[in-house]
């Protein structure tokens, strides 16, 4: 409702003695001006600007005589103020103009400013009025005075001797006697006999009274801290006339504050909580309402110890109220006990070293106009402390303070409780919760504004596609959108009184003291009135509301003195001409809006109803006004001033289902009032004969009588409806939602019946549910279960400032207070009021349609663990607990469980076995997950398995997770449950790893062998030198969490039982031929796919099957299976010259036959790649390193050949792979003569052919990583596989150099070879694209046969039918094979051993790690 705003602001009084300060502040009834007391001096003051005007100040003489000044009143007119004394004297002063027509400040206008034309009222509105205070009337009352209250034309005085004087305002008593409070009769009630009064004390006399004007009479606190309500019984004013209600429960009261509106009475007691009483209708008893006290559990140690309570004050609107103890501090709640705020917590009692601070003690305190201010007068009571200290040695002058405050518009224009916004009013600005995502939507948005504000274009925080109503749109972020009232509007209509924003949010209207203007959020521009005599003719008296693009508003027009309903259109100007205007009887109150109804409260107790529409005569658009039915409330309503708010709705007892008429479910069906916090409904009375609906008679329906009133709820603040329709939510668009104040909110639902069943007849149809939240509401967002809010925050700046400077103490004494949006789920609290009240099957219902809320999972999270935390923690024995139902209804859902487990996890240990009693057992649960494939859940029961069964149990279910994890590839898990394993094996147990709920990014299932390792030839892991790349023997240690995994502890028996089913994972992979997936295996668990290969080389690693090798292959790397192109036969590249270039091209992969026609018997592939390599000069050595770096250099390569345009689509094929035959080529040749050269369309397409032969990059460079392991393990039937499906001969050579070492096992090149004769005869029946590629290597398999045929003498053995390679003059065949592994230059076309080792220097470790960033790429695994 109400919040608090920056720092209070300070206005320094006339300097002078301590003993000349102000001690006492009170506003006159229209809070423009304010009389501040000090013991001999009387000031006025101003509101805006807050300015002195005028001082008395009583001579030393007089002042003796009267004693120090106590209390002031205001007479309803502001002309006079009383002021009593010390010694019971009543000093009346006159309040006259001085000085003619001068006044004391004017504002000053730079010439030609529009403000200098002259405007009616200009002066008043303006300027500070020069006045003059003169001393009338001196009245001694002889006893001391302890009470002033104005009441009407009288004055009230309460004097200590127990006598009540009424006073005429002119200073005579009128002959009329004072009354004794021994004369006057209390009793319990009003109906008892008139006896019981208090005769027996004589000393019995009145501490603090304030006259209630709905309740007429006054509520009084007495010296013995009783407190009761007198009455005049009939309208004369005397003892025998009165007659007194006293409450039996309080007895130490202390002061006493009236609520009118709502007929509230707040009691403070001397136990520091404040009593709020009202006033029962019927016996006249005094009922307690509600008590406003700190609680032990938000001020442990502050709540029992703040004193008697010294203040309480009503804000002018009614909403709030605020008070203060002896010990200090403020707090502010709403009518019905809502906490607000409170400065005895927080930033506000502590500093930002967290020592206290002394609480602001507060002497007197007043709201100013509209309750934007609060004029305090601190206390300095605590004189010895260093900061008071401070303050009076260095500031002389004493001081007021000013706290400001920024209200919810609710409070004044309760319409706009019909709306899903946000909008909080300040002074001079105002906050709305649409952030500038709507802008953005909106289709009218013209370009006129656009470019007004380019920045502007779209906030920084919409969340992008947001629809134009959308949840995201009004939570978005918790910042406020600020729009800054029109100062010249401002200027002479301060204060603002109402507001009101239009249902899309886009436009808002505000109401000063005359006429009105509106704003456009989406031009950023103010819409005045153009004619300033007109605006200030009319006061806005009923609030204003938004109906499409009309304004309509209630004002009475002071020049024609006549209350009229009022209608603007927002885009024509601001003028009476284009207004559409209707005369009302009586001044209208109140005034709202519902579908195209306008329903007006009028000051006679009357609602009226008119009907709204838009009519077009020629160019201008009006709406017109037509009165539809008129309904008497005065006999309900026993003061017009008690209705708080007025809707009309569609809710109705009856759903819909039993109405004879279906479409009439979501018409205007009954009327809300709020009178006095009573939610009085009336509905249409459909009892009688129903008129059927005719086409020329539209109206006739809406002429339904309204049935006698009927009472819904107590205590309600505010009401929130929405007409909107939505068949899937109907529960809660249906619903009426009403704030409580400290009893939190209430939510009257409707019923429904399962499949349109035909309804009980006993069952109700509506229920009345309440439910507590934590924030204030202000808004409720119906299809979203959401409620919107807004809250305090404090930020320190003390540290900013030395403890002893003095200027800046009020930044060091309190925090800046900012308000912050916020918002909270409610549909839990449904759910279970539901559930409590065995109305399962509507929860159900209810819960189905918000199941696609993204924050449902937490409703239901947030259920379960309220219900478990209550009743696991309950001291006695509960009948009936809830838990098992909420239970089994969580169960309905498919996030079961999530819910169950994240709960858990989220509760202490100690309430477990009570929640798994009553969801079931964790084993159970884990394993229905297992079955469901929710490994990340699973893995969180886990953690609850193995606090709650012994070790065994949760090895053996971590067992069973491990494994499913690895079949499924999701290797975040599997890391996890390595260490969890590791955990329960070194008795760690009691620290369980923590479980990831989702999956990191990182464990994509991806090939990222090269993110963290080497592949390496010499060496081990743990030496190598960060800054240089160095050649390893064995794959280095991944860096990940795995990588503690092969510490030195590797001989325990928990790594060894790790290994077992990771060695035995493996073994499956490789017999289903899944080497994608080992190699994501292998690089994701860091597992040592070498060493585990040269051990199972005979047995799991041999291949079985080559066919079946090739095609799984195929499938599993998206290789395409090779095909001969038609244009083979007639080959293109027959010309001679340019020959060399062409058959390049194709050679590494090549499918076509005449390569092999061209080829000399008896020299293979390798002598011809050597012979080209050997004559490129020393300029190209940098390609040949640039080329070993992988695929991001082939752009270079490629862009000689891609300026030639269309005609060489080759050129734009920039993902050619390291294998590309553009490396291959005769560079030299391509430069000379690349003028000349073009090709063919033939060509182009056997080209192009040849490109999409090959699989995706990323498989080229895994099937490459995977040789490299092959290689290196020495399983060289699987090398020969990848050498088939990568179709490059080389490979196949180098399978025979390694084959030729003695260690090789005869057995496997015997499989080798029938594996080859398979696949041949499999090529030749289903795949005759392979044909080619195997008449390629025709050669080696024929050496392969010698071999295998040889093998008993293989030193003797020298190749007859291959020429020498490079491979065999150098000293290692596997020093050639590391360097280039990943390389994009094959093994045997390396020029020489020289050149691998500079290329080993001038890699430095840096270049590396990009190479291999380049090389990850992250594959999914099925």
């Amino acid at each position: 409702m109400y919040f608090l705003s920056g720092w209070p602001k300070r206005l320094l009084c006339p300097p002078g003695s301590p003993a000349e300060a102000p001690f006492h502040v009170q506003s006159d009834p229209q809070r423009a001006f304010f009389a501040v007391l000090a013991r001999a001096r009387l000031s006025i003051w101003y509101s805006r600007p807050s300015v002195l005007i005028v001082t008395y100040k009583e001579p030393a003489k007089s002042s003796t005589q009267f004693g120090s000044y106590k209390q002031a009143e205001w007479r309803p007119d502001s002309t006079t103020i009383a002021v009593s004394t010390a010694n019971g004297y009543i000093l009346f002063f006159h309040i006259t103009s001085s000085r003619g027509d001068k006044y004391l400040y004017e504002p000053v206008y730079p010439k030609g400013s529009p403000q200098m034309k002259g405007t009616p009222h200009f002066k008043e509105e303006q300027c500070v009025p020069a006045l003059n205070l003169e001393m009338r009337k001196i009245l001694d009352l002889q006893a001391p005075i302890m009470s002033l209250q104005s009441v009407l034309e009288d004055l009230l005085v309460a004097t200590s001797d127990g006598l009540l004087h009424l006073i005429h305002w002119e200073g005579m008593t009128n002959g009329r006697k004072a009354i004794n409070l021994c004369t006057v009769p209390f009793s319990v009630d009003l109906q008892s006999s008139r006896v019981g009064s208090f005769l027996g004390f004589a000393d019995v006399h009145i501490r603090d009274m304030e006259y209630c004007a709905t309740l007429d009479g006054f509520a009084v606190v007495f010296n013995d801290g009783k407190v009761g309500f007198i009455t005049p019984v009939s309208s004369r004013f005397t003892a025998e006339q009165l007659h007194g209600v006293w409450s039996q429960d309080v007895v130490d009261g202390t002061c006493v504050a009236v609520n009118n509106k709502y007929r509230l009475m707040a009691f403070g007691c001397a136990s520091g909580s404040v009593q709020v009483y009202t006033v029962d209708n019927t016996t006249g008893a005094m009922l307690l309402s509600h008590k406003l006290e700190l609680t032990a559990k938000q001020y442990p140690d502050i709540w029992n110890k703040t004193g008697a309570v010294k203040l309480i004050r009503w804000s002018p609107d009614n909403s709030v109220v605020i008070v203060t103890w002896e010990y200090g501090g403020l707090s502010l709640w709403s009518v019905f006990g809502a906490q607000l705020i409170c400065t005895l917590g927080g930033d506000f009692a502590y500093r930002s070293d967290g020592t206290k601070k002394d609480p602001l003690k507060i002497n007197s305190m007043s709201w100013g106009a509209e309750g934007y201010h609060l004029w305090v007068i601190s206390g300095l009571g605590s004189q010895d402390t260093e900061i008071e200290a401070d303050l009076k040695n260095i500031v002389k002058q004493p001081s007021i303070l000013l706290f400001q405050f920024i209200k919810s518009v609710l409070t004044v224009n309760p319409c706009m409780s019909n709306q899903e916004q946000v909008l909080l009013q300040g002074e001079d600005r105002l906050y709305l919760n649409y952030g500038e995502a709507s802008q953005t939507q909106n289709p009218r948005r013209s370009s006129a504004h656009s470019e007004h504000k380019p920045s502007q274009e779209k906030s920084p925080f919409a969340d992008g596609g947001l629809e134009s109503q959308g949840l995201s749109t009004l939570l978005g972020h918790r910042h406020w959108h600020v729009v800054q009232i029109s100062s010249t509007y401002l200027e002479s209509n301060w204060p603002i009184r109402f507001s009101a924003i239009d249902k899309l949010g886009q436009n808002i209207a505000v109401v000063g003291k005359f006429g009105f203007a509106h704003y456009s959020l989406l031009t950023k521009k103010w819409k005045l009135f153009g004619n300033i005599t007109q605006e200030q003719n009319m006061i806005v008296t009923g609030g204003l509301a938004w109906w499409n693009d009309f304004m309509v508003l209630a004002c009475y027009n002071i020049s024609d003195r006549q209350e009229e309903l009022r209608v603007y259109l927002r885009t024509s100007n601001l003028d009476n001409a284009f207004a559409h205007v209707t005369k009302a009887q009586a001044e209208t109150l109140l005034l709202s809006v519902f579908r195209d109804i306008v329903i007006v409260f009028r000051a006679d107790c009357s609602i009226c109803l008119y009907s709204i529409g838009r009519k077009s005569d020629g160019s201008n658009t009006t709406a017109g006004i037509q009165v539809l039915q008129e309904v008497s409330m005065s006999r309900y309503i026993p003061h017009p001033f008690l209705v708080v708010s007025v809707t009309l709705t569609s809710v109705s007892t009856e759903n819909g289902i039993t109405l004879k008429m279906p479409q009439q479910v979501r018409d205007a069906e009954s009327i809300m009032l709020n009178l006095a916090g009573q939610l009085i409904m009336m509905q249409r009375d459909r009892s009688g004969p129903q008129i059927r609906e005719k086409d020329n008679n539209p109206n006739q329906r809406k002429l339904v009588p309204f049935c006698p009133p009927v009472v819904l709820a107590q205590s309600v603040e505010n009401v929130w409806t929405t007409f909107r329709a939505n068949k899937q939510k109907r529960h809660l668009l249906e619903a009426l939602w009403l704030s409580c104040g400290g009893a939190g909110m209430k939510v009257w639902l409707p019923l429904f019946p399962r499949d349109h069943r035909k309804p009980h007849s006993f069952l109700s149809q509506r229920i009345m549910l309440p439910f507590h939240i934590n924030i204030y509401p202000l808004a409720v967002l119906f299809e979203d279960a959401l409620v919107l809010g807004a809250v305090n925050d404090t930020l320190l700046y003390d540290s900013l400032y030395t403890r002893n400077s003095a200027r800046e103490q009020l930044e060091v004494l309190f925090p800046f207070c900012v308000v912050e949006r916020t918002s909270q789920i409610y549909l839990h609290h449904i759910l279970r009021q539901l559930l409590v009240r065995n109305l399962g099957e509507q929860a159900l219902l209810l819960a189905q349609s918000c199941a696609a809320l993204p924050y449902f999972p937490h409703v239901l999270e947030l259920m379960l663990h309220e219900v478990l935390e209550e009743e696991a923690t309950s001291r006695e024995p509960i009948p009936d607990p809830l838990l098992p139902t909420v239970a089994k209804f969580i169960t309905e859902f498919p996030l079961f469980l999530q819910t169950v487990v994240h709960c858990a996890r989220k509760t202490e240990y100690a309430l477990w076995n009570y929640l798994f009693a009553a969801v079931g057992n964790p084993k159970d649960l884990f394993e229905e997950c297992l079955m469901a494939q929710d490994l990340d859940t699973a893995a969180s029961y886990l953690i609850i398995l193995q606090n709650m069964e012994v070790p065994a149990v949760s090895r053996q279910h971590a067992t069973l997770l491990f494994n499913t994890a690895l079949e499924q590839g999701k290797w975040d898990l599997c890391r996890h449950m390595i260490r969890f394993l590791k955990a329960i094996g070194s008795g760690e147990s009691e620290t369980p790893p923590s479980t990831p709920t989702a999956q990191e990014p990182s464990s994509s299932g991806g090939f990222e062998f090269f993110r963290n390792r080497s592949i390496s030839l010499s060496q081990s892991a743990e030496n190598v030198p960060p800054s240089k790349f160095s050649l390893q023997k064995t794959l280095s240690m991944p860096s990940g969490p795995s990588g503690k995994r092969w510490s030195k502890d590797s001989d325990c028996a928990e790594n060894m039982y790790i290994d077992m089913m990771l060695w035995r994972h493996a073994r499956r992979l490789l017999e289903d031929v899944r080497l994608k997936d080992l190699g994501c295996f292998a690089a994701q668990l860091g597992f040592e796919l070498i060493s585990w290969l040269c051990k199972e080389r005979t047995r799991a690693a041999r291949v079985d099957n080559f066919v079946i090798a090739l095609k799984r292959l195929h499938k599993d790397f998206l290789w395409p299976l090779p095909i001969i192109p038609a244009s083979s036969i007639s080959s293109p590249f027959k010309n001679g010259k340019y020959r060399t270039v062409g058959e390049q091209l194709l050679k590494s992969q090549s499918a076509d036959p005449f390569i092999n026609l061209e080829m000399d018997a008896g020299i293979s592939n390798i002598q011809r790649s050597q012979s080209w390599f050997s004559n490129i000069g020393p300029t190209h050595q940098e390609i040949d390193t640039a080329s070993s770096h992988g695929p991001q250099m082939q752009d270079a390569f490629l862009s000689p050949l891609s300026n030639k345009g269309d005609e060489c689509s080759i050129g734009s094929a920039t993902d050619l792979t390291e294998s590309s035959s553009m490396v291959d080529g005769d560079w030299t040749m391509v430069d000379e003569n690349f003028s000349t050269l073009s090709l063919t369309q033939s060509e182009l397409e056997h080209i192009s052919m040849e490109l999409a032969s090959k699989g995706p990059h990323k498989s080229q460079v895994q099937l490459r990583y995977l040789l490299h392991i092959f290689m290196e393990a020495g399983c060289l039937d699987w090398c020969v596989v990848i050498g088939l499906i990568l179709r490059e001969s080389s490979i196949i050579s180098q399978v025979l150099v390694v084959a030729q070492s003695s260690e090789v096992d005869g057995e496997m090149l015997q499989n080798i070879k029938t594996g080859l004769h398979a696949v041949d005869r499999w090529a030749s029946t289903d795949c005759p694209g392979y044909k080619p590629f195997l008449n390629i290597i025709k050669p080696q398999l024929q050496k392969l046969s010698e071999i295998t045929e040889e093998q008993v003498q293989p030193d003797a053995f020298q190749p007859t039918a291959v020429g020498k390679t490079p491979e065999q003059t150098s000293p290692r065949a596997e020093d050639s094979r590391g360097s280039s592994s990943h390389g994009s230059i094959p093994q045997n076309e390396a020029s020489s051993s020289s050149m691998i080792s500079r290329k080993e220097e001038d890699i430095t470790h840096g270049e590396e790690e990009e190479t291999f960033q380049d090389g990850t790429y992250d594959c999914s695994v099925s």
